[in-house]
Formats: C-alpha cells, sequence, structure tokens
C-alpha cells in the first residue's frame, strides 16, 4: 500500500493476504516528540491477521492525522473505537516484519533500528516477557494501552536483502 492525499491505497493487490506499507510518526504515543515528524517511516509487512487487526487503527490513526486532529484527539477516538468494537484488537498470529534498510524509526538512533519481527499480542505486562532484563533477552516488549495489546519486538540477524545486521550502533 502506498500513502495518497486521503490516506493509504492498494498499489499492488498481493494473494497471501500480507499486507505492506510505509508507517507513519502519528503512529507513535501522543506525548512522543516525534509524533509528527515527516521523516519517520517504517516499512513494515504484516501478515493476514496482522492486516485485518492492526491496519483498521492505523487507517483511523492515518485518516484522522491527514485531517489535522491533534494527537490527542487521534488517541481518543481510538479508544472510542475499540471500546465502542467498531476497531479490533489483535488477532491471533498478528505479526509483522520490518526488516527493510531504509527505515527511520526514530530521531536518536542514527540509520534504521535492527531488523525485528513484532508480534502484536493481547495486553500483557511486558516485564512478565523479560523485556526489562537488559541485553540478555533479546526482545523487547511495551504496552500500546490505547490499542489494547502489546508489541514484542524480536530483533533477527539480517536485512531483507540478505545482509548482516550490525548492532554495534544499537
Amino acid at each position: 500500500m502506498i500513502l495518497g492525499r486521503h490516506g493509504y491505497e492498494t498499489a499492488v493487490a498481493g494473494k497471501n493476504g500480507f499486507v505492506c506499507a510505509v508507517g507513519r510518526s502519528w503512529d507513535l504515543k501522543k506525548d512522543n516528540p516525534a509524533f509528527w515528524d515527516p521523516k519517520i517511516h517504517g516499512p513494515i509487512c504484516l501478515s493476514a491477521p496482522g492486516a485485518r487487526s492492526f491496519l483498521p487503527i492505523y487507517f483511523k490513526k492515518t485518516e484522522l492525522a491527514i485531517a489535522g486532529r491533534s494527537s490527542t484527539q487521534i488517541e481518543d477516538a481510538i479508544v472510542d473505537g475499540i471500546a465502542k468494537g467498531e476497531l479490533p484488537t489483535p488477532e491471533p498470529g498478528s505479526v509483522s516484519y520490518m526488516l527493510s534498510k531504509q527505515g527511520y524509526l526514530n530521531a536518536g538512533i542514527k540509520g534504521p533500528w535492527l531488523p525485528h519481527v513484532m508480534f502484536f499480542v493481547p495486553e500483557i505486562d511486558p516485564k512478565a516477557l523479560g523485556s526489562d532484563l537488559g541485553d540478555d533477552v533479546p526482545l523487547d516488549a511495551h504496552e500500546e494501552k490505547i490499542g489494547r495489546y502489546t508489541t514484542i519486538d524480536v530483533p533477527v540477524s539480517k536485512w531483507s536483502d540478505g545482509t548482516p545486521a550490525s548492532t554495534d550502533a544499537h
């Protein structure tokens, strides 16, 4: 999918239910200083369950961001949509792949972060997964309170082009 003037549009239809797009800054938490940073771009490919249950929330955020809503208004609309059952929570098998060197996810990191796979699961305390144990646990987990899910990021060793990922800067 590509971002057009009025939201995301299908550029090429796939055959397996996966959806790939480039995420933008308005998917960050509302108090993140980079919420409106136009440089933020994260190439992401979602499994079919991830596309069905993650993308509707992301598309709603995009619609509201394009309409000029504030970060607080966007968050409130998502919370309300989930509470009313108009927006989904993660389905089993909701996975995304962020393996492109072309991403720019954070102004504090020089270049792309590590290639990683993300699992979207129902809310669970990230500490229960060991994400606070430092470098001994090869994952990062964080709760997405407004979306009522937890994201588990697992770094992998290679980029999408097959080159090895360097962890020196991270």
